[in-house]
């Protein structure tokens, strides 16, 4: 491939060069698109309001100005080309212009500062002052939990004379009892089992962190991953260990979520909990069961303690209150007072 000129590279042509150096450093499909689809829109709205096409001209005042813009005009109210919006299908939006959440915008800045970085490390541009941008404050919001009957009741609305919703089960207490992703528990094969030591080892290739990670099941979930492995066997005839049963293929992560929600209402729990709640429920349970973080972070595959810390704050939270509780004074003082 003829190399551009850097004088005569598009803001565009920087963006893709960026977008093969992640995929060189092995960044997952997912990350890469979100940086794609952030930083083109970004690039857009430079070319077409204000009218920046050289990439040195981008700074700290710009990207402010542009997260302004965003924020205020709103959901779906600036797309890259029209073809764009007609793949979003915005005519068929019902929430067209409202409030675009402050967790999406910080996610586009955290997305654009990662590309001023490469910039920066490449000598493309320097002093932009981008990374001294600052994070919208968000209000913290506890996730929502299932409770011990929730759960015995999610279970319950699956037909287990039925393969997929047999399979789904599985896949729901595997998660519940493992805290992996969905994405790594529906990309398993039957190598990765380890029944003895009762052990899975996710490989590099599915994991988020890209490198290989091992999780552990207790000796319940044991019993039901060998009864399911001799009905999977008997009824297909694949190396997956959670197929999908017409293909024999990897079951996609859209079609577990859309079962998922029929068995939620099926067993009528009204919460927003998704297959991924299960792993936050995962790491509730383990926490207020004396867990330690730092073992909890190796086993969510998280990149650091700190990582773990953040995303759940709240379940820590409730853990030091339960602890109060036991050693409140006034709880634990005589009185004749009655109360």
């Amino acid at each position: 491939m003829p190399k551009i000129n850097r004088k005569s590279k598009t803001i565009d042509d920087f963006i893709i060069d960026y977008l093969e150096f992640c995929s060189y450093k092995n960044l997952s499909i997912k990350t890469i698109k979100s940086y794609h689809q952030t930083l083109m829109l970004f690039s857009q709205w430079l070319n077409e309001l204000k009218e920046i096409t050289d990439i040195k001209k981008v700074n700290k005042e710009i990207v402010e100005d542009y997260l302004r813009f965003t924020r205020e005009r709103g959901k779906y109210t600036f797309t890259c080309n029209p073809e764009g919006a007609s793949i979003a299908n915005l005519d068929k939006r019902e929430n067209d212009g409202k409030t675009i959440a402050i967790s999406t915008l910080n996610g586009y800045l955290r997305n654009i500062k990662s590309f001023a970085t490469y910039l920066e490390e490449n000598n493309i541009c320097k002093n932009t002052k981008i990374h001294s941008c600052k994070f919208l404050k968000t209000e913290r919001k506890a996730k929502e939990q299932l409770t011990d009957e929730e759960y015995k009741k999610l279970i319950k609305s699956l037909d287990l004379s039925k393969f997929y919703q047999f399979r789904d089960f599985v896949v729901i207490n595997l998660i519940f009892d493992s805290g992996m992703r969905l994405g790594e528990t529906l990309s398993l094969n039957i190598y990765n089992l380890d029944i003895a030591r009762r052990t899975i080892l996710i490989p590099a290739n599915t994991t988020k962190s890209k490198k290989d990670r091992v999780v552990f099941f207790s000796s319940n979930m044991s019993k039901l991953l060998q009864r399911w492995l001799k009905y999977k066997d008997a009824m297909v005839e694949t190396d997956l260990l959670f197929p999908a049963q017409r293909t024999n293929a990897v079951l996609s992560i859209g079609n577990f979520e859309k079962n998922f929600r029929v068995y939620l209402k099926k067993a009528k729990i009204n919460k927003k909990i998704t297959p991924h709640g299960l792993r936050n429920n995962f790491c509730r349970r383990f926490i207020l069961a004396g867990g330690n973080l730092l073992v909890l972070s190796k086993i969510l595959g998280h990149s650091s303690v700190k990582v773990t810390e953040s995303a759940y704050l709240d379940l820590q939270s409730e853990d030091l209150r339960r602890k109060y509780q036991a050693y409140s004074p006034l709880a634990n003082m005589d009185n004749d007072r009655g109360y």
